[in-house]
């Protein structure tokens, strides 16, 4: 009975846990998706092309720039990303802005300096451009059009993790080229090319929303269950040198496991610095929240596996070079800190900037589905159904199945949904 009770006190606290992580970038969440709707529906290839067609110093500096003024959330950074590289931005200049986007925020500083002190904070701001620096001059060796030509293709047909993405999304080729030919003012101005965004915005969430809830219920698991020695285990200490190289290596592995990105991976950071491990080796980990596990599935579900295990490999080398070269950095000027530990996702609400930017993007959250679901109203896109098993939205003309069922047509993003709906028509009608 004592087991029964502690194990389900465990399951709850980490359900509690993973909850609160989500809480912490919520309003980033829908920030970033909200952005990559807008990018999606009103930026033309041509555009993109012109402002970051390359990964040449004005495009790495415009990348970097609207990276710092976008989401903090890893999560909607990859969204974003995605959104520039399939309108035509050069692949390692979009995954700058994913770098700028999650390393060079002020939220983070923030938060840094409150739990850690301000090295951290500031070793946050000098290795991001180290980062950014590294994956401009070296990445494209890796990464080159060869490899990532054909992920842009895939994307651009709507090809994603198996479903048809642009009829998820209900804005046909035609409406597409119309909004991108439509003038700034006009376009921001349009009840229907707004619907027309949100319907990009809820299309991602909904091709995304089981990697998200697998990655806020496993972190959440692993933050409650998992003891913070065992991550520390995993660490050399006292061996000088190759102390530090193992640590800034070994970092960017511990983030991956352990399912944990964005703000949410600084309490564990905190435990790992107060628990021995090198300056160097936390910086590393702190800069891969871009390579825990749900998100390397995201990238698989976007570029497809080939290019996600090079992704993976060449966002952990560079992690790795800037943890070594800020840990050099800052040894040299004798600005290594002392030993700090604390936490910083509160397992309760709490009436601060979180809380009250919540409340504000759930209205902007709210507004975004009110749009995308009233888009013929408003005149956004045309000839479009409503999955009834995944709630995503089909083009009819050429949907991937259909069923029928009391004399009226269903339309389904695949198969799979197809199937599911036959099994069980009556129960399925109903929910629409």
């Amino acid at each position: 009975m004592i087991l029964a009770f502690v194990s389900g006190h465990a399951v709850g606290e980490s359900l509690k846990m993973g909850f609160f992580m989500f809480w912490e970038t919520f309003w980033a969440l829908v920030l970033g998706f909200g952005l990559s709707g807008a990018v999606q529906a009103f930026v033309s290839h041509e555009q993109m092309d012109r402002a970051m067609g390359d990964h040449g110093p004005k495009a790495v500096l415009r990348a970097s720039t609207f990276g710092m003024v976008s989401s903090s959330c890893s999560y909607a950074a990859t969204a974003m990303a995605k959104s520039l590289f399939q309108k035509g931005a050069d692949f390692i200049t979009a995954m700058i802005f994913m770098f700028a986007s999650t390393n060079l925020v002020i939220e983070l500083g923030v938060v840094l300096l409150l739990l850690l002190g301000w090295q951290f904070a500031a070793a946050e701001f000098i290795g991001g451009p180290i980062m950014i620096i590294l994956l401009a001059l070296f990445g494209g060796y890796f990464l080159h059009r060869r490899v990532t030509e054909p992920a842009r293709q895939r994307l651009q047909a709507g090809i994603v993790g198996g479903h048809d993405h642009m009829a998820m999304v209900g804005v046909s080729e035609e409406r597409q080229h119309e909004l991108e030919a439509e003038p700034w003012r006009a376009k921001l101005t349009s009840k229907g090319a707004w619907a027309d965004a949100a319907s990009y915005t809820m299309a991602d969430i909904t091709m995304l929303r089981k990697e998200l809830v697998i990655g806020y219920v496993v972190a959440g698991f692993l933050a409650v269950l998992v003891p913070m020695n065992a991550w520390n285990d995993v660490f050399f200490r006292g061996h000088g040198f190759w102390t530090i190289l193992e640590n800034v290596v070994v970092g960017p592995m511990i983030a991956f496991a352990s399912f944990v990105c964005s703000i949410g991976n600084v309490p564990l950071a905190a435990a790992l610095w107060h628990g021995g491990i090198s300056f160097g080796g936390v910086i590393a980990f702190i800069f891969a929240d871009l390579i825990t596990f749900p998100l390397f599935l995201i990238y698989r579900k976007y570029y497809g596996t080939g290019l996600a295990v090079r992704l993976l490999l060449v966002f952990w080398a560079v992690m790795a070079a800037a943890g070594l070269a800020v840990e050099g950095i800052f040894a040299a000027f004798g600005a290594i800190p002392g030993r700090a530990h604390g936490d910083v996702v509160h397992s309760r609400f709490e009436w601060n900037y979180t809380t009250f930017l919540n409340i504000a993007f759930f209205a902007v959250f709210v507004l975004l589905y009110w749009l995308y679901r009233n888009r013929d109203r408003l005149g956004g896109g045309q000839g479009y159904a409503i999955d009834p098993i995944c709630g995503m939205q089909v083009r009819t003309a050429d949907a991937p199945a259909t069923a029928a069922h009391d004399g009226q047509t269903y339309w389904f993003c695949s198969d799979r949904c197809s199937e599911r709906f036959e099994a069980e028509p009556a129960r399925h009608a109903r929910s629409l």
